[in-house]
């Protein structure tokens, strides 16, 4: 940026401030301690402080930041918990960054209709308290306890996704603040409609790039009479997957079914303080009635005993079932603990469940002869599933690597007919891999719609597209 530039963009800045800082008071921010705050995030990339944070409580406030910050062509980063791992929120030096957490309010819950509506920085684990009394639970678990309006952004999904959905079959309507400061509403409470354009879905998953969302209508769900949780261990990793594909093939109502190989059992083990045996593993929830669990966990012990699969270990207590769910959202800090000075790279792909096998053990086979630390977990009931690479910062030759072994699952996973990501975004990380996995005209279509809302390209710069 040439000196002009740099004078230009601070006076944008200054007259910014000018115009928020007495509006928003101590939630207009712009010390060093208070912008460290937003470096950081849970992926491996290099992140710069923005230039100033602002909190707004409303979406009066997230309309008067926004239209400030148009009218003055100052970029804006919107941002929840930070738990995203592609960059997503990733601040530069002459944006602010908007922290919607102190947004936090539920605002209804309607158990007749199966439904709530919060604002953006509740997170997932505290509407879930708030839902405990209604016999209601809203299921997408990413892991993170993550902010609702960072899971839209992202169109999240997790553990859970193979019964109840991602975020895009779970969010019916949405309250968004648009670049020029407009406030608009898509969708109904209703379970569906045909009326015109889904914009409803167009902003789930656009990662902040085309509007701030102020408030969120959601799905809910009935807490299931019975949840049975437990591990079950197998010979091999193909035994396994062959074991989910029979089950999914089968239709049986599974709710989670994840896959950890021997390595990521082994770092759980020692993170968590488990004793696990050390080798390619489901953990398996079923909900149900007593009957239709006994039911499901006979059906899937059979298909399991072809395939190498030991006794399926199950249990309703439910500080069991707490301190086994801990472990499995524990995998990223378990992988950062089996190299303390490391950083963890954590990627995804999905794929057509037929062709999971395949792409796991040609991951796993690569990461083996390259020498390289990288647990392996994952989505397996719905062909989903991550790789945390553990890497020595300075180490180029181990990151070339690990960026060898990302290409090629991406390019499998495209062959396949999968994506470059199951649910971790695009973000910074992955735009090239977009561009591979929907060619250049379906590209130019998403940058078309992204001029039509932001033409002085605001929002979220630098994420999605290269």
């Amino acid at each position: 940026m040439g000196r002009s530039q740099i004078r230009l963009s601070c006076q944008r800045l200054s007259d910014l401030a000018a115009v928020l800082a007495p509006a928003l008071g101590d939630r207009w921010q712009e010390s060093d301690a208070q912008r460290a705050a937003f470096i950081g995030s849970e992926g491996h990339h290099s992140l710069t402080m923005p230039w100033a944070v602002v909190q707004p409580i409303n979406a009066d406030e997230v309309q008067m930041v926004v239209t400030a910050a148009m009218n003055r062509g100052v970029p804006i980063v919107p941002c929840g918990a930070r738990t995203s791992l592609e960059g997503n929120c990733a601040a530069s030096s002459d944006a602010i960054a908007v922290d919607m957490t102190k947004m936090n309010r539920i605002l209804t819950i309607a158990p007749e209709d199966l439904l709530c509506a919060v604002e953006p920085g509740v997170t997932r684990e505290g509407l879930n308290t708030e839902l405990r009394t209604t016999g209601l639970f809203f299921p997408v678990d990413p892991g993170a306890n993550a902010t609702i309006g960072g899971m839209i952004s992202t169109r999240a999904s997790g553990t859970t996704a193979v019964r109840y959905g991602t975020m895009r079959e779970n969010v019916l309507a949405l309250s968004v603040v648009l670049p020029d400061g407009r406030l608009i509403r898509t969708g109904t409470r209703a379970r569906k409609s045909a009326a015109g354009y889904d914009l409803t879905h167009l902003f789930t998953g656009a990662e902040g790039t085309l509007g701030i969302v102020v408030d969120a209508t959601l799905r809910l769900h009935g807490v299931p009479e019975v949840v049975a949780s437990g591990v079950w261990p197998f010979q091999s990793i193909d035994g396994a997957i062959q074991t989910v594909i029979a089950a999914m093939q089968m239709g049986l109502p599974v709710a989670r079914l994840e896959l950890l190989d021997d390595v990521a059992v082994a770092a759980c083990n020692r993170y968590s303080h488990l004793e696990l045996p050390e080798t390619p593993m489901l953990f398996v929830e079923l909900h149900g009635s007593p009957a239709t669990i006994d039911e499901h966990r006979t059906n899937l012990e059979e298909l399991g005993r072809g395939n190498g699969g030991r006794a399926l270990m199950l249990s309703t207590d439910a500080d069991e079932q707490r301190k086994l769910w801990r472990a499995r959202h524990s995998a990223l800090p378990a992988a950062r603990a089996l190299g303390p000075s490391s950083v963890v790279w954590t990627t995804d792909v999905c794929v057509p469940i037929s062709n999971l096998g395949k792409a796991i053990s040609r991951t796993r086979s690569m990461i083996d002869r390259a020498g390289l630390t990288a647990p392996i977990v994952g989505h397996v009931g719905d062909g989903n599933f991550h790789v945390l690479f553990v890497l020595r910062p300075e180490d180029e030759e181990e990151w070339a690597k690990a960026r060898n072994v990302n290409e090629d699952m991406i390019t499998f996973a495209l062959s396949v007919g999968g994506t470059c990501t199951g649910e971790h975004g695009i973000g910074i990380g992955k735009r090239e891999a977009l561009q591979l996995e929907h060619g250049d005209a379906a590209v130019s279509v998403m940058k078309q719609i992204k001029q039509a809302l932001d033409p002085k390209g605001i929002m979220n710069p630098g994420k999605i597209f290269i």
